[in-house]
């Protein structure tokens, strides 16, 4: 039996590893409420790459190089492109002043809300390709618009986090408290109005669901970008969410340095643009190898590193 094309037993065990990688993660290394320190950020992380590349060399050796090809590119494009999903985080952590001891509860139930909300997208995505090809085009075109307004969009990331409208919009609808009660997302207390005892969410909720919002937003360009690698929905599913665990479990580390990528942007842009053009290019010339579009991701995100790295180390001294 298959789904989406993808004999059962793959999604299974792409399920199982999800699965079983998320309730290590809570159930054993983070049980109890504590902070998380660098070094462990970076052995997570390290982990969670090393999950990915067996999964990727799983799929190498079941359905072939070219799939497996695939999925590193995707995984690449993916991880680079959530890279400044962590400055949102961190600015939003900030503004509802979210202790580092509960951070990792509230990135951890964010994965959970990811991995619906990104099947969704890309199983809506997959259906209108197969019935509308050329969304792909649509595709090429908003991912080379995307890269080239990239290339030229100025920093925007001073805006206060109580303007933005999904901040108002919660406030108007719902009860919040104004501190946090431990790593409780509800509480009852009592109403301002009425003295009734009522459910309020705390401020660790109000981040969880900026979160959660912030990722949909990220995922308009990633989703796009992976579809236009392949069309394989499995593809695209499994390099995403190994992407996403796997930037999560480091953004404890890359919170404090996330300045020195300043020159990523660039090297995302040209990804992007690259990408966008290769749709139009295999459509109408003929098909880019797999290998050469990974070995090209992988080089202008490697150039974009080494550059931010250079260029910066002033002021990292």
């Amino acid at each position: 039996m298959e789904l989406l094309g993808t004999p059962l037993w793959a999604w299974g065990a792409f399920g199982a590893i999800v699965v079983a990688l998320l309730a290590f993660d809570l159930g054993v290394l983070h049980k109890e409420d504590r902070e998380i320190g660098v070094r462990e950020s970076l052995w997570l992380s390290a982990g969670y790459v090393a999950m990915a590349c067996i999964f990727g060399a799983g799929v190498w050796w079941a359905f072939g190089a070219e799939h497996g090809i695939d999925f590193y590119t995707g995984f690449f494009v993916e991880k680079s492109l959530s890279l400044d999903n962590v400055f949102v985080i961190s600015l939003i952590f900030s503004a509802f002043a979210i202790p580092r001891i509960y951070q990792h509860r509230v990135l951890f139930w964010g994965i959970m809300g990811v991995i619906v909300m990104r099947g969704a997208m890309i199983g809506v995505g997959a259906a209108l390709i197969a019935k509308f090809h050329w969304i792909l085009y649509f595709f090429g075109l908003f991912l080379v618009v995307t890269g080239i307004r990239m290339l030229f969009a100025k920093e925007q990331h001073d805006k206060k986090i109580e303007d933005h409208p999904l901040v108002k919009f919660l406030r108007r609808h719902i009860r919040i408290s104004d501190r946090l009660h431990g790593h409780d997302f509800t509480v009852k207390l009592p109403d301002a109005k009425t003295g009734r005892i009522v459910w309020h969410a705390t401020p660790l909720l109000l981040a969880l669901i900026l979160i959660e919002g912030a990722d949909i937003v990220f995922a308009v360009d990633s989703v796009p970008a992976v579809f236009a690698i392949t069309q394989d929905p499995f593809i695209v599913y499994t390099s995403n969410i190994f992407a996403i665990l796997g930037l999560r479990a480091l953004y404890f580390a890359l919170a404090a340095i996330i300045h020195r990528f300043a020159y990523l942007k660039y090297a995302l842009a040209a990804v992007l643009i690259f990408i966008g053009a290769k749709i139009f290019y295999s459509e109408f010339v003929e098909k880019v190898p797999a290998l050469l579009s990974l070995g090209v991701t992988f080089g202008l995100l490697a150039a974009g590193v080494i550059v931010s790295m250079v260029k910066t180390r002033r002021e990292a001294a």
